[in-house]
């Protein structure tokens, strides 16, 4: 049996298809029924049917009509897997029955030319709404037959009728009132907070004066020191500058006060301090370098003694002894102890036979000589011979021991240290002379300031003429430098020019350009006194410098822009070094093609 439904509803057999005004996009749904008497009496039976794409299907025209028209039907599979929709299956057969849907296709919205979008949203819009609930009350009145107390009740008189402008006037008034206690409240609170910064200023000014009034005396503290017990280079350069600024003090007052044979005569004896005065300089700079000698020495020996250190992944350093590095530590020792004075004779005699027990290790001409020269010591030391008389067979004994340390064959130890002496074929191309010693040198012991064209005098003939004739002092000069590299540094800018500039061109630029002194507040302590950027945001150089004190520098580079913050007289005054310096510059060199690329830079900006 053949079913046709349409619209979710089964056709008669007794309806035709025009009568039911199908329209031509839509879709009636066909299902073959078998009924088995058999087995389901009175019930359909679905069977298996595979419907042909196209089918022919007879209409009666009419319904009075005897004619019939063949009308070509096309079948649309749907392209999708058909859901399940849930169902039931019978227990006797074993066939499930399936419940099944349908729907038509959705019909075409004619097009109106223009391009539509629609966007379907879940959101809910709540909108709150305040409502008068009823409120149901009721008054009773007395009358005949009811009392109704009237102890509760009140009596009100009317009042003054207020206009609107009286209202507003006395609101007015009240909010005047309120201001005027806000302002006043506001008011102590603002000259609260001034006074509180002004205090704390006050407690910052006076640390701030305590600090440098601290920094001052440390620094005169070690000045004095070094004047003292000079121990470096710098400090014996400090004392040279101030022999020479004590000389041309007195040379002045003598050519200023005496004239004739007492000038003379006072010249003669300024002559003779000064040369007494260069003599003790010069012995204070002997026991220096003897000092100084004795400290390399024990610091080279503890450096050959230090066991090998690593890190680890977790930043723990691991250190690990070697037999090398124990056996170079035994050999620290023994002549940390030889090189011991005031010690007594049995410790002595002790610590010597040490010593002999070592180097008999080594069959050699150097260790023969030394327990030769220790069974000398101990010889003598029986014999009771003053101390005095023993201090140079004791400094040979040293001199030839740290000899034996310092040979790897005794000491392995020691290899990884000394200097390895360079290829005198390579040396012979980086080997200049120097006419002042008359000494061929390497090329490292000539000092090259950044105007030099020609080599000229080593280092150690520069050091001897400043002493001799000038005596400056660089002390300054090189911290300075040395805090103005530090500062472009942090920049991590790349920075060029700060590291070409040299001792004494940093000089030149402070002395003949900045006059040593600030450009703001014309302090002249070298020691308070920095090189910053003047333009913070272009890299060092001597036409993009300025020269402050500490605190001034650091409120300079807290400036955002320079043209705001300070004068124009005053920036054309800078401006005016910055032209100086570049003048000088200009002759170096180095220094041309750096110039030439920060005035395109300039240009460009």
């Amino acid at each position: 049996m053949l079913f046709i439904c349409l619209r979710g509803s089964m056709i008669g057999d007794d309806e035709a298809l025009r009568k039911i005004r199908a329209d031509f996009d839509e879709t009636i749904q066909s299902e073959k029924l078998c009924l088995d008497q058999k087995y389901f009496p009175g019930k359909a039976v679905q069977q298996d049917y595979h419907m042909p794409d196209v089918i022919t299907v007879r209409v009666q025209r009419g319904k009075y009509s005897d004619s019939f028209q063949d009308v070509v039907v096309k079948i649309e599979r749907p392209t999708y897997c058909k859901p399940f929709l849930g169902g039931f299956k019978n227990r006797i057969t074993g066939v499930e029955f399936h419940n099944a849907g349908s729907q038509t296709i959705r019909k075409k919205q004619p097009d109106k030319g223009i391009q539509l979008f629609c966007r379907e949203t879940q959101t809910a819009f709540e909108i709150n709404k305040t409502q008068q609930t009823k409120n149901t009350t009721s008054t009773q009145m007395a009358k005949v037959g009811l009392y109704v107390s009237n102890m509760t009740d009140k009596l009100i008189n009317p009042g003054k009728y207020l206009t609107a402008k009286e209202y507003h006037e006395r609101r007015l008034e009240a909010v005047i009132v309120l201001q005027t206690y806000f302002r006043r409240w506001h008011a102590i609170n603002v000259v609260q907070n001034l006074r509180e910064e002004k205090r704390l200023r006050l407690v910052w000014e006076a640390q701030e004066e305590v600090r440098r009034k601290k920094e001052k005396d440390e620094k005169l503290r070690k000045e004095q020191e070094r004047r003292l017990n000079p121990k470096t280079r710098e400090d014996f350069e400090l004392l040279y500058h101030a022999l020479e600024l004590w000389r041309r003090e007195e040379t002045e007052w003598i050519n200023t006060t005496l004239t004739g044979a007492e000038r003379k005569a006072a010249f003669c004896g300024l002559l003779e301090k000064e040369a007494q005065l260069i003599a003790a300089i010069g012995r204070h700079k002997l026991n220096a370098d003897e000092e100084n000698q004795q400290r390399a020495i024990l610091h080279f020996l503890n450096k050959c003694a230090q066991p090998k250190r690593w890190k680890a992944y977790d930043g723990k350093i691991t250190e690990m002894d070697t037999q090398y590095t124990l056996h170079a530590r035994e050999l620290f020792e023994i002549c940390r102890s030889i090189s011991m004075n005031d010690i007594p004779k049995d410790e002595r005699i002790d610590v010597l036979l040490t010593l002999r027990r070592t180097v008999k290790e080594h069959e050699c001409k150097l260790t023969q000589e030394i327990v030769e020269l220790i069974d000398r010591e101990v010889d003598l030391m029986s014999r009771e011979v003053k101390e005095c008389n023993l201090e140079g067979l004791r400094k040979r004994i040293c001199t030839l021991f740290l000899q034996y340390i310092k040979t790897p064959k005794f000491n392995p130890g020691v290899a990884r240290i000394l200097k390895v002496p360079p290829d005198p074929l390579k040396l012979y191309k980086n080997v200049n002379f120097c006419h002042s010693c008359e000494n061929y040198l390497p090329a490292t012991e000539f000092p090259v300031p950044a105007n030099c064209r020609t080599i000229g005098r080593c280092r150690l003939c520069c050091k001897l003429d400043n002493e001799a004739r000038r005596r400056d002092a660089f002390l300054t000069y090189k911290l300075i430098l040395e805090n103005l590299r530090k500062s472009e540094a942090d920049y991590q800018d790349d920075a060029e020019i700060v590291y070409l500039v040299q001792l004494q061109d940093l000089q030149y630029l402070i002395e003949n350009i900045w006059g040593c002194r600030s450009a703001l507040s014309a302090c002249s302590d070298l020691y308070d006194l920095v090189m910053v950027r003047w333009d913070k945001h272009h890299e060092w150089s001597p036409w993009n410098t300025i020269l402050l004190s500490r605190d001034e520098a650091d409120a300079h580079l807290k400036l955002c822009n320079i043209q705001k913050a300070y004068e124009a007289a005053f920036i054309q005054r800078i401006k005016h070094k910055h032209i100086q310096a570049k003048t000088y510059f200009a002759q170096i060199p180095v220094m041309t093609s750096v110039l030439h690329r920060s005035d395109n830079q300039a240009t460009a900006n």
